[in-house]
């Protein structure tokens, strides 16, 4: 009996027996739009847009990494989508074959690659959502719970997910209209056994590749440093171009990768003929795969290495310190005393020791500044009198620290941290001020002296004795300041600290409410001069929320307690790492599915060579090998160049702070060395995995 068959009942015929490709084009569109959704989700939320400082350093390398990721992902769903239509090219052709035209074809075609890429798109932003909330969840449930952990989401992140949809959807359609266009049914038919090999550029393009991204990587850094410093200017934002040569290196260590490996075969040139041979034909395929899977792994190493950097680095600096605890306030303030403090640590089963304590005075000091002129240009000008200086004797820096030092009348030594990392330092004063009487007192930098809990935003300067009692005469309550530091006997109490930080907290009056970069000299010399001094909105704090991370922080009167700093370190910086640990477990996640992705298209690309190969007579252990070849560089090259020349990178960035690699830091990046190996772990794990699954479906195993 013959069955008739119409053209409708055929197109669906061959969709069906295509849908191994569509559940891949699904896969890939869906991951994109997820690991999009979720990261725009948790990136503008108002969670971590109030911790985040704006303009800070942290804020930007969040932005970068996500524009990293975004445009690995839109890389991703090109290749997911050509590699769809290189395969529907085959469905395209048999169907004109047998007499189906263009226009008979368009309304098919474009209903389903609509449904399929507005399904697989939609689907993905909806998942972002939950994949958010899990994950954020099981960090608060986990590592770290507090008040300002609740994750308050704006919907505004939408329109970052509606974008890459029309994005996405409007690839889908280009790609239709494309085959749609070709005239040679031949040729459409064949369309998804055509290589495509790329230009070979010769043997030094690897080496070379590692250069340009050595050099990219140190021009980029420094070129807004060299642009201030010759044109007087702002650097301007398009000057990030200047890291383009990272890419283009990578673009080319890939393409040696793919062409000639990185092994010598000159004794027996046809060693791995055939696994070298599918690479090098499917080398466009291929080198755009590894390209995104290294700026991906790059981009979750760069956010990864900011914890243990950070959170060991300030561990290490707490423990350091000679006393338990220190504090400092302006003597205007009705701060408790010793004897209260005392009584405070009895009711907690507490006795202290060691209690010291000295006067400090504030004073204007001199110093040059930016002022901004139209445009983007500023000039320097030199004031007299610029900002706040907090200024001690010798007899009080040695009462503080039980250091002895003598400071030649005429100049100052600066205090600054002991591993001399501190980025608040003035080797520049020439003046100091009595904001009283308006006294001068002419100084030059002689030298620094080393006490870490003095190291802080507002600089202190030690001058002979009696030069500061000369200075200090005339100052009011308001000019004068206290120090007080002293140690639990004993084990500390983390109760007696909580309580001691809130009372401390109390009895300052609303004079003191502002954060460490309130400037009382600066606001006065600008009032003077008719301007206006102000804080920026966002970072203004309030006694109303003393607990949050801001007000800790921030505060200009923060003391150091070294038991609350330890206990309560991954809770005030519990947002900043969660997102980066966030962004490092999305870019991973989408490195490893580009790169299982490329694995599968190993064998639906070249099942055909593998099964000539069998018939051949080649062993299964040779075509195991020949996998494992396959995979191990689409997996192992990427993760090899993108870790590791982000932990170059990030020990670059370390140095560059401040000219050195400190002790803490060091420490610091040994601890990254061993994610550096958990993340090689990850990716080797995923490696066999994919490489087990492949050989399933060949029917090696």
């Amino acid at each position: 009996m013959t069955q008739t068959l119409t053209m409708r009942a055929i197109e669906k015929k061959l969709q069906k027996a295509d849908r191994k490709h569509a559940r891949l084009y699904l896969f890939c569109n869906f991951i994109a739009l997820m690991i999009i959704s979720a990261y725009s989700t948790l990136m503008f939320s108002r969670t971590v847009q109030t911790v985040f400082p704006k303009g800070g350093d942290s804020r930007k390398q969040m932005y970068g990494i996500f524009v990293m990721t975004l445009v690995g992902c839109v890389v991703f769903t090109i290749y997911a989508a050509r590699l769809f239509f290189r395969h529907k090219s085959k469905q395209l052709g048999i169907l004109m074959a047998i007499g189906a035209s263009r226009k008979r074809l368009r309304p098919g075609l474009f209903r389903e690659v609509l449904v399929l890429s507005s399904f697989s798109a939609v689907l993905g932003i909806v998942a972002g959502f939950p994949f958010v909330w899990v994950v954020w969840g099981t960090f608060r449930l986990v590592l770290v719970d507090s008040s300002q952990m609740v994750l308050d989401l704006d919907f505004r992140c939408l329109f970052v997910s509606a974008a890459f949809f029309l994005l996405v959807v409007g690839l889908a359609c280009l790609f239709a209209w494309r085959y749609l266009k070709k005239t040679n049914i031949m040729e459409v038919i064949r369309e998804e056994h055509i290589n495509e090999p790329v230009k070979e550029l010769g043997r030094w393009c690897g080496p070379a590749g590692f250069l340009l991204i050595f050099a990219g990587a140190v021009t980029g850094y420094y070129a807004p440093l060299a642009w201030m410093t010759l044109f007087s200017a702002y650097p301007p934002s398009w000057l990030s171009v200047l890291y383009a040569p990272v890419f283009v290196g990578v673009y080319m260590v890939m393409l040696y990768t793919v062409v000639y490996g990185w092994g010598r075969n000159k004794k027996n040139p046809y060693k791995n003929i055939v696994s070298r041979g599918m690479m090098k034909f499917q080398a466009k395929q291929t080198v755009n795969n590894m390209l995104v899977v290294t700026v991906l792994i790059a981009g979750g190493a760069f956010a990864i290495f900011y914890l243990p950097t950070v959170g060991l680095t300030s561990v290490f600096r707490y423990e350091s310190y000679p006393y338990d605890y220190f504090y400092q306030y302006p003597a205007d303030q009705k701060v408790p005393g010793e004897e209260t403090v005392r009584e405070l640590a009895d009711k907690y089963g507490l006795s202290l020791k060691d209690w010291n304590g000295c006067e400090y005075i504030s004073l204007g000091v001199d110093g040059n500044v930016q002022v901004s002129d139209e445009g983007k240009k500023f000039h320097v000008e030199y004031h007299p009198i610029q900002s706040e200086a907090r200024i001690l004797s010798e007899d009080a820096y040695f009462t503080l620290t039980g250091q002895e030092t003598d400071v030649s009348p005429g100049t100052y030594l600066y205090v600054t941290d002991t591993q001399e990392s501190s980025i608040w330092t003035d080797e520049s004063a020439r003046n100091l001020t009595n904001m009283v009487t308006r006294e001068c007192l002419d100084t030059e930098f002689a030298g620094y002296l080393h006490y870490d809990l003095l190291s802080n935003e507002i600089g202190y300067y030690v001058l002979d004795n009696d030069e500061y009692e000369k200075i200090a005469e005339g100052l009011t309550d308001e000019w004068r300041g206290h120090i007080v530091q002293f140690n639990a006997d004993g084990r500390d109490s983390y109760q007696f600290a909580d309580a001691f930080y809130d009372l401390f907290v109390s009895s300052f009056d609303e004079s003191c409410e502002h954060a460490y970069f309130y400037n009382k000299v600066s606001k006065i010399v600008a009032e003077e001069r008719g301007e206006t001094y102000e804080i920026e909105e966002e970072w203004q704090i309030s006694y109303n929320d003393t607990d949050n991370m801001s007000f800790k922080l921030f505060w200009a009167y923060s003391p150091s307690f070294r038991i609350l700093l330890i206990n309560e370190h991954l809770c005030l910086m519990g947002v900043l790492y969660m997102m980066f640990l966030f962004i490092f477990i999305v870019c991973l996640v989408t490195s490893l599915v580009v790169c299982y992705t490329r694995c599968q298209t190993i064998v639906l690309n070249n099942r055909y060579i593998f099964d000539d190969l069998k018939k051949l007579g080649a062993t299964p252990a040779f075509l195991s090998k020949e996998v494992r070849l396959q995979c191990g560089n689409v997996f192992k090259v990427p993760a090899t160049v993108g870790t590791g020349a982000m932990y170059l990178m990030y020990a670059l960035l370390l140095y560059a702070n401040d000219g050195k690699v400190t002790a803490y830091e060091a420490i610091g990046l040994l601890a990254t060395l061993g994610i550096v190996a958990l993340i090689g772990a990850v990716v080797y794990g995923t490696y066999r995995g994919s490489v087990r699954t492949i050989m399933r479906q060949l029917g090696i195993m």
